[in-house]
């Protein structure tokens, strides 16, 4: 499924939510009331709002996936299952996100299934990107056509991704840094999380469901 060219603006960062919302009832079809099919300028500063919201996104993935971990105790690797069937048009760009983390961290993978913990949507919303609840204990990352557009769409997938393992946003980083989201510009191509990441991820998730620490969703260095 082809996604339809859309007008190319400066877009919010690769992740941004100002309060948590309910899955867009028009996600694939169209754009959701309110939204507009251009963005307002914007610079990748983040918010507080957007942090608390990134992490209530983790929390819910997390006690998804602790319920499920109950039945195998003392598993050494934890499996997140996701749900890609509501998301047609970034089908390859979810694989490829699925593949790059499962190839860089050895304590959590992602897989794609059925009673999924997390689900993928896509459509058009001027927020962009970004990682969210549907306020009854489920996670879903949000893919937004123009940003994709506009940005590299593996990059996208993967950024969001990375706030289901636990990672917070990091504008100010460097290309190298994939948590660095749209700091970098549109010529930001990275779709790799760095040695930091990497290493923040597999202490999160080691011996199991560590990732409930009270300090698990920090910044990454």
């Amino acid at each position: 499924m082809k996604r339809s060219t859309m007008v190319l603006s400066a877009a919010l960062g690769l992740g941004l939510a100002a309060s948590l919302t309910a899955v867009p009832a028009s996600a694939a079809t169209q754009a959701p009331a309110g939204t507009s099919s251009a963005r307002t300028v914007s610079s990748y500063v983040g918010s507080a709002a957007e942090e608390a919201n990134n992490k209530a996104f983790f929390d819910a993935v997390m006690k998804s996936v602790k319920a499920k971990q109950a039945a195998a105790p003392g598993a050494q690797v934890v499996t997140v299952v996701y749900d890609a069937s509501q998301a047609p048009s970034f089908q390859t760009e979810i694989a490829n996100s699925a593949r790059i983390w499962n190839s860089s961290v050895r304590n959590v993978q992602l897989r794609a299934g059925s009673n999924a913990d997390f689900r993928y949507y896509e459509g058009n919303d001027s927020r962009g990107s970004y990682a969210s609840t549907d306020g009854h204990g489920r996670g879903y990352v949000f893919l937004d056509y123009q940003q994709n557009e506009q940005y590299d769409s593996t990059r996208v997938t993967a950024h969001e991704t990375g706030h289901v393992l636990g990672l917070p946003d990091h504008y100010s980083g460097p290309c190298s840094e994939l948590m660095s989201g749209g700091g970098p510009g549109p010529s930001c191509t990275n779709a790799y999380p760095n040695t930091t990441e990497r290493s923040r991820i597999n202490q999160l998730w080691a011996n199991g469901l560590k990732a409930f620490d009270k300090d698990a969703f920090t910044k990454a260095r």
